[in-house]
Order: C-alpha cells, then structure tokens, then sequence
C-alpha cells in the first residue's frame, strides 16, 4: 500500500505540472513544472521525503529501461537523421562536456562556499 501512496503523489504532482503546461502561456515543458511543484512542496514541508522515497529510488533504479523507446525512436528515424549526424554529434559532445564542466565548477564553487561557512 505504501507503494501505491508514494506512487499517486508523485504522478498527481506530474499530472499537475502537467495542467500547468496546458493553462500557462510559457514554453516550459510539463516535467519542468512538475519538478518546480515538487521541490516547492519538498521546501514547505508539504510533501516529506519519506512520502516518496521509495518510489523516488525505484524510479531512478529503472531510468535506463524508460529511454529505451525514445532511442527506438531515434533509430527509426535514422534516414532522416543521417545528412546532419556529424553536426548532431559535434554538438551533443561540446554540450555535454560543458554541461559536465558547468556542473563541477558550481559544485565546487557550492562546496568551497559551505566550507568557509
């Protein structure tokens, strides 16, 4: 029962950013506005940590198998795909490596602040 719990709260705060997306004008993906929800409500206490932690795990224990019908996807449009792969690539490394960097310098930056704290 505490699976079914976890698992309705965290689908209704998704079903939520998702009306968010459909009555708000911005360009801001459903998922966004669900995750904003849930850390607004994380923040206040609302929603405990404990409410959805299992399911939370469970669910980034089985990322993997959740990409595989987009990749699917990818593969079946590959005719289309393939006059603008070398570009697609080129960007997909250069993004990826500065988000990466990005990512370790604030990281650092966060943990060199808590230690002069």
């Amino acid at each position: 029962m505490k699976y079914i719990k976890e698992a309705a709260i965290i689908f209704g705060i998704t079903c939520m950013g998702e009306l968010l997306n459909y009555y708000l004008p911005f360009p801001v993906p459903a998922g966004v506005y669900g995750l904003f929800l849930l850390l607004i409500l994380l923040c206040t206490r609302l929603v405990k940590l404990e409410d959805i932690e299992t399911t939370g795990h469970f669910l980034l224990d089985i990322m993997p198998i959740l990409f595989v019908p987009a990749s699917v996807g990818v593969l079946e449009s590959y005719i289309e795909i393939k006059a603008v792969l070398v570009p697609l690539a080129v960007i997909s490394l250069v993004s990826t490596l500065t988000v990466m960097g990005m990512t370790g310098k604030v990281a650092e930056l966060m943990l060199n602040r808590g230690e002069q704290s």
